[in-house]
């Protein structure tokens, strides 16, 4: 194996991203910052990487095909050994979790399994993959409020639901892009079964799941709060109104959806920071 595929196959800057959005759960939920959060970025780091490993595992007869440069088709990292790597990762990270609490181990342990399953099985079947990757996503900032406990995760809960919900109208929206390619390599997913039209409403139907969640920090974070998350929730809205005349995934592309989708989700995160900040 070589370094620069087993460095690749890590995607180590979405792994530390993902840490990092920990911490920043923790501090949303708890108004501060201790020396003790920072084992929330190795944690989150080990087990996404493992995730990510295992991922390539599962696609790699895919990717001979289609991606033929990614570390397991070009040479560059061996079956054998992503599979050994990612339970090296996943084990680094669950025996990480033991130095917090019952509840990061918990999240800790369920997300490590669900991300082999995802790879394995979850990630062909019919919108089970799109909410087991939006419930993953999610659950960062849970892991990151249950650090400070129970109501750590009730104060970052608003937070976890609209980028689950978030996540669940992009991965549709996402899915309707690729609907021909999917199509033709077999995978059964909403798009291919139902139609890009029935996709496109699912995923306006989430966003509006997300607005409404956004919505309940208002009792705690007040006005001000409430006017900062309605720019947010204006940009998802609008997201996820842009493709609704589309019956084409051309057409969903060129909406550029899914990219002001992320926006929105990136924005929700200053806005929860500065309301944790100014509380």
């Amino acid at each position: 194996m070589r370094l620069p595929g087993l460095i690749r196959i890590l995607r180590p800057v979405n792994a530390f991203v993902a840490g990092l959005a920990s911490v920043l759960a923790y501090f949303i939920a708890s108004g501060t910052l201790v020396p003790e959060a920072l084992i929330l970025i190795a944690i989150v780091f080990l087990i996404t990487a493992g995730g990510n490993t295992i991922n390539d595992y599962y696609d790699a007869g895919i990717d001979r095909i289609n991606r033929p440069d990614r570390p397991i088709p070009s040479g560059e990292v061996s079956l054998r050994g992503a599979g050994s790597l990612s339970f090296i990762l996943f084990t680094g990270g669950i025996v990480l979790s033991l130095f917090t609490n019952p509840l990061c181990i918990t999240i800790a342990v369920f997300n490590a399994a669900l991300l082999f399953l995802y790879a394995c099985r979850f990630k062909k079947t019919l919108f089970i993959g799109n909410m087991t990757v939006a419930y993953l996503s999610a659950s960062i900032f849970l892991f990151g409020g249950a650090l400070y406990g129970p109501a750590g995760m009730a104060q970052v809960s608003a937070i976890a639901l609209i980028t689950f919900f978030a996540m669940l109208s992009r991965e549709l929206l996402k899915a309707a892009e690729d609907v021909e390619g999917d199509a033709r390599a077999g995978a059964v997913t909403v798009p291919v079964e139902y139609g890009v039209r029935v996709t496109v409403l699912l995923s306006l139907l989430f966003v509006l799941c997300a607005i409404a969640g956004s919505l309940y920090p208002v009792r705690w974070w007040g006005l001000p709060y409430f006017g900062g998350i309605l720019i947010v929730d204006t940009i998802i809205l609008v997201a996820a109104l842009r493709p609704l005349r589309c019956r084409k995934p051309s057409c969903i592309r060129d909406t550029g959806a899914t990219t002001l989708l992320k926006l929105g989700m990136f924005a929700s995160l200053v806005v929860f920071t500065i309301a944790a900040t100014l509380r």
